[in-house]
């Protein structure tokens, strides 16, 4: 385990040089910037002294730009978190019924329900679930983390959290708020790797219900549900733990375009507005930032994978 956790430190080390040199290429984009009056390598190891201080530089306030990527990225993860979890929670149990239903009516339902997910367009689905919800019924808010008529102190930057901690006599009222207020974004961002982790523990029960014990369990007499819980899921869940956690790291992408939609206070949209004003320095901060979130969220996945999946570190031994 110590060598596989070794040779993925080192991939994320070359990733995050290059990611340097995407940053440091865009911030030379702005010719009002020092960087674009230097020789690009000697530039560039100045730039990485920066990062390693924690200087991104700085806003057009003349402050620390950091301090608005630490202000916006939680946002980011509070909504990508709960629609991961959602997608978790809806996409494994259908995927497991529609790999054990293989070639049957109801996988062929399940399957093509998730082909049509996955190519619902996000800003499509994002305008039908506010007409429906917002506009027609009036359950739930359109835009927003929580109403305006609630003061809520920021200490961690995730909404929900910041709420429990506040004590505020409407604290019970502006936690139910924010949820209704997480409740849109999070359906439309967990759309599309719902529709992949459907595909994924599909494909992965489909052949571990192929495989001869499996069938030595089902000689024995063992229900189908005990043969699923004892036997399918132990092994089937293991080998897509990494690309799980590649969803997650996808997730990012889309949520771009959720919270530009539900102006949700992300990085997402934090991002777009840099892009949109061509503030060059936002936009190497945020493409250092996001990068290396989804870096690091890869890497925890990998472990992770390789912690119950032994065979995963074999392969990587295999490799000279």
């Amino acid at each position: 385990m110590f060598i596989y956790t070794i040779r993925r430190l080192n991939l994320f080390l070359i990733t995050v040089a290059i990611l340097t040199l995407v940053g440091f290429s865009i911030l030379r984009l702005d010719p009002t910037l020092q960087w674009s009056h230097q020789s690009f390598w000697s530039g560039w190891f100045i730039y990485l002294e920066n990062l390693l201080a924690g200087n991104l530089g700085l806003n057009t306030n003349g402050e620390p730009i950091t301090q608005d990527v630490l202000a916006a990225f939680p946002a980011t993860i509070e909504l990508c978190f709960f629609a991961f979890v959602l997608s978790l929670l809806v996409g494994i149990p259908l995927g497991t019924l529609a790999g054990v239903k293989r070639g049957r009516l109801i996988d062929t339902s399940i399957s093509s329900l998730a082909l049509l997910g996955y190519s619902v367009p996000v800003f499509w689905l994002a305008v039908l679930l506010i007409m429906l919800f917002s506009q027609q019924l009036g359950w739930l808010p359109v835009a927003g983390r929580y109403s305006l008529l609630y003061e809520i102190k920021p200490v961690t930057g995730v909404a929900l959290i910041d709420v429990i901690l506040s004590d505020k006599p409407y604290r019970a009222e502006a936690l139910m708020d924010t949820i209704r207020h997480l409740i849109l974004p999070t359906l439309v961002l967990a759309m599309a790797p719902t529709t992949e982790v459907i595909r994924l523990t599909r494909a992965s029960v489909s052949e571990i219900m192929g495989q001869n014990f499996i069938k030595v369990a089902q000689t024995k007499g063992l229900s189908m549900f005990e043969i699923i819980r004892r036997h399918v899921m132990k092994n089937a869940i293991p080998p897509i733990i990494p690309k799980l956690g590649m969803q997650f790291s996808t997730m990012m992408t889309f949520a771009m375009l959720t919270e530009s939609i539900f102006n949700w206070p992300g990085i997402g949209r934090w991002l777009l507005n840099a892009i949109a004003g061509q503030d060059y320095v936002a936009i190497q901060a945020g493409v250092i930032a996001v990068g290396s979130f989804i870096l690091i969220a890869n890497i925890l996945s990998d472990l992770a994978g390789a912690i119950v999946n032994p065979l995963v570190r074999k392969e990587w031994y295999a490799i000279k």
